[in-house]
């Protein structure tokens, strides 16, 4: 197997140290640079554990990581200021892959879109690679096997562990303000409902939510249908399209998120239809930092380096 060399930028993150830990158990790629202004100069064995090595973070500009000319590059950065680091990428070493995390490119139609499980052929030798939100991993999943027999919009309601909030300090993940507490937010307009209902074809809602537990998405998903269905023949649809996807999981009773943390697959199931036989009910799991980032980040750069596409993915 040919190494190839990848950095990454903005790895103080929950994101970053995911796909730190995945990329010590891969044998193609080589780190070579990790990037973080308030752990500049730390070891980056120090924070994540699974990483042996001796390399330490380091604060760089544009310039910087153009310079390292890479073969991959993670932008794991907030959302609007990935632009410099693409400019300078672009004009210095052009063939690097960059998978940018963020949303800033996500409907852009001059990216690839890295919504594995439906993308999959057109990620193969992809070179600029958006990587889905986390809450429009597991709704696309859930719902895409269905939305065409849909007669309105879906309705998708969604609740996440408070590492969907990142580390930077806010109410979404100040433990005291959500004790005992759920708290709903962006209740319309979520760019997450904007980003599912362009890549699904179909308008969706959905009304995202944060909880007191660290990690993991729970998304109840409900569908209007045109024409009365059974539950079995919606789970052989579920079944028919998954059917050799090793990252989707579907099982019959309702799945939990405690018991999908820290797992590599998204889990459907609990699938109900009403007495009509017309409003059906879909409940989705899967791990933000995991499947719902890191996890898809690395089938994606997997696929577009000529890697197997599970390699280094536990």
């Amino acid at each position: 197997m040919t190494t190839k060399t990848i950095g990454i930028v903005g790895a103080r993150g929950y994101t970053g140290a995911e796909l730190i830990t995945l990329l010590t158990a891969h044998s193609g790629f080589e780190l070579t640079y990790v990037s973080s202004r308030e752990l500049a100069g730390e070891r980056l064995a120090d924070h994540v554990d699974a990483y042996d090595g001796e390399l330490r973070f380091e604060e760089l500009s544009p310039d910087d990581v153009a310079e390292y000319a890479a073969d991959v590059c993670v932008l794991a950065l907030p959302n609007g200021i990935s632009g410099a680091f693409i400019d300078a990428i672009e004009r210095e070493c052009p063939d690097t892959v960059i998978l940018d995390l963020s949303s800033d490119h996500r409907f852009d139609d001059t990216w690839t879109y890295g919504q594995t499980e439906r993308f999959r052929e057109q990620l193969k030798g992809a070179t600029r690679i958006s990587n889905p939100g986390c809450y429009a991993t597991g709704m696309q999943l859930g719902l895409a096997p269905v939305v065409d027999l849909a007669i309105a919009p879906p309705q998708a309601f969604g609740v996440s562990g408070y590492s969907g909030a990142g580390t930077k300090p806010s109410p979404k993940n100040d433990l005291e303000v959500l004790s005992d507490n759920l708290m709903p937010y962006s209740l319309t307009g979520h760019t997450h409902e904007k980003e599912v209902s362009r890549h699904l074809g179909s308008q969706i809602y959905f009304t995202p939510h944060v909880a007191p537990f660290f990690r993991g998405i729970t998304l109840t998903l409900s569908v209007q249908l045109g024409r009365p269905k059974s539950a079995e023949q919606i789970r052989a649809l579920f079944d028919e399209a998954y059917a050799d996807e090793p990252l989707v999981e579907l099982v019959d009773d309702i799945p939990l998120v405690k018991d999908n943390a820290g797992e590599h697959a998204v889990r459907i199931g609990g699938i109900s239809v009403d007495d009509n036989g017309e409003h059906l009910v879909v409940v989705v799991t899967l791990d933000n930092l995991l499947k719902g980032a890191a996890t898809q980040a690395l089938q994606n750069i997997n696929l577009a380096c000529g890697f197997g596409e599970l390699e280094g993915i536990r």
